[in-house]
């Protein structure tokens, strides 16, 4: 009920659409912290990311810029003091978007891009062990805008399809990854067109 409130208030309001030439700039922060509880400890984890966009709207329904994420998880329990991960990535995105009315619009992002990976991890004898990998990523991501404001708005999407490599540079693992979440996934991101 209070999503349908909310999707009603937003609807109510006079908006305007990005034009020709204006300046995309958005992105999604999440934070996540979990604790479970064994008989022979606890388990604790915790995961941050941050993914900002800045593209220049070239024509009225395409748009292209680069993108970034920064990610970090952390894990402590009672094997591994200490587990961390850190990832990074870069690249460029291409973005059509469909307008159905002055407050709504359709739109599906593809990315591509390069990633990097760090994995750390500390026993309790002191023994740290780190594995780094590169690799390359691709995106395609549908979504709905919604316009509250002057071209201020949010991104709502329910997944996508996804491809990611990493080499890791002892050899001795590689990671691939096909991803298809549509419906499966769901997260909301801001956006200002300028």
């Amino acid at each position: 009920m209070k999503k349908m409130l909310l999707i009603l208030a937003l609807t109510m309001f006079s908006f305007a659409n990005a034009q020709k030439g204006s300046v995309l700039v958005m992105g999604s922060v999440e934070y996540n912290h979990q604790t479970n509880s064994y008989p022979d400890g606890d388990n604790k984890q915790s995961q941050f990311s941050f993914s900002p966009k800045v593209g220049y709207q070239f024509h009225q329904n395409w748009t292209a810029g680069i993108e970034s994420a920064v990610g970090i998880y952390q894990s402590k329990n009672e094997d591994f003091l200490v587990g961390k991960t850190k990832n990074f990535s870069l690249g460029g995105f291409v973005r059509y978007t469909k307008p159905l009315n002055q407050t709504f619009s359709f739109y599906t992002d593809l990315g591509v891009g390069f990633q990097n990976r760090k994995d750390s991890f500390q026993r309790q004898a002191n023994i740290i062990t780190t594995e780094k990998g590169d690799g390359v990523y691709a995106t395609v991501t549908p979504a709905l805008f919604i316009n509250v404001h002057n071209g201020f708005g949010l991104n709502f999407n329910i997944g996508g399809l996804g491809y990611n490599n990493l080499n890791y540079s002892n050899g001795e693992r590689d990671f691939k990854n096909f991803n298809f979440s549509l419906g499966k996934a769901f997260s909301i991101g801001i956006s200002k067109n300028f």
